[in-house]
């Protein structure tokens, strides 16, 4: 019986991730990826015209998994800029955390042979740190510099991203409870982007 398409891609972009994940992007071959998926190399440049096609694709499923979460926070209009910031930090450790295999492929990994991600679509995650950046200065009240503020969102950031990756890789000391350390990396996060003001 013929697998549904919808199915077939799915199966594709799954069996990629974990050879992704597993060995490397110079590794990971479209015949060794439809060997895992019992289907044949030409079956999946039906979907992606070719490695880096679906390297891509395996970008913008995580990214769209991810910005669905930021929008839902950075759109809420029953909330102060300063929650909605903790929202946000909270919402993006939570992905890092619960999806680690988005996440690497995401963040962690750097394909040396591959394409640049597309600009246009880096642009959709800049659009997201620039909103932030619009709530931190809501937040700080006080007409900071534009560039200020993209400066402190991205440390913050950066804070985050840290926190993931070194939980993510298992380099925490396993003594220290995890749920008191993302606590404390939001509230740290938030530190970063809304420092005392002189």
């Amino acid at each position: 019986m013929p697998r549904p398409a919808t199915n077939l891609r799915e199966s594709i972009l799954d069996q990629a991730r974990r050879l992704l994940l597993a060995e490397g992007y110079t590794r990971m071959s479209m015949r060794r990826i439809a060997s895992r998926v019992g289907c044949t190399a030409t079956s999946l440049y039906l979907y992606f015209k070719n490695k880096n096609g679906l390297f891509h694709a395996l970008m913008d499923e995580g990214m769209d998994k991810l910005f669905v979460g930021l929008d839902h926070v950075l759109e809420s209009t029953d909330t102060t800029p300063q929650e909605r910031l903790r929202g946000v930090f909270r919402t993006y450790l939570d992905f890092g955390l619960e999806n680690p295999e988005f996440y690497e492929v995401m963040f962690l990994l750097h394909p040396r042979h591959t394409r640049r991600y597309p600009p246009e679509k880096y642009r959709a995650a800049r659009n997201r740190l620039e909103r932030v950046g619009a709530d931190i200065a809501l937040a700080r009240g006080d007409d900071p510099d534009p560039a200020e503020v993209q400066v402190l969102a991205a440390l913050a950031w950066t804070s985050l991203h840290g926190t993931i990756s070194l939980l993510v890789a298992q380099r925490v000391d396993a003594r220290l409870d995890q749920e008191t350390l993302v606590d404390r990396a939001v509230e740290h996060a938030m530190a970063l982007a809304l420092p005392p003001q002189s």
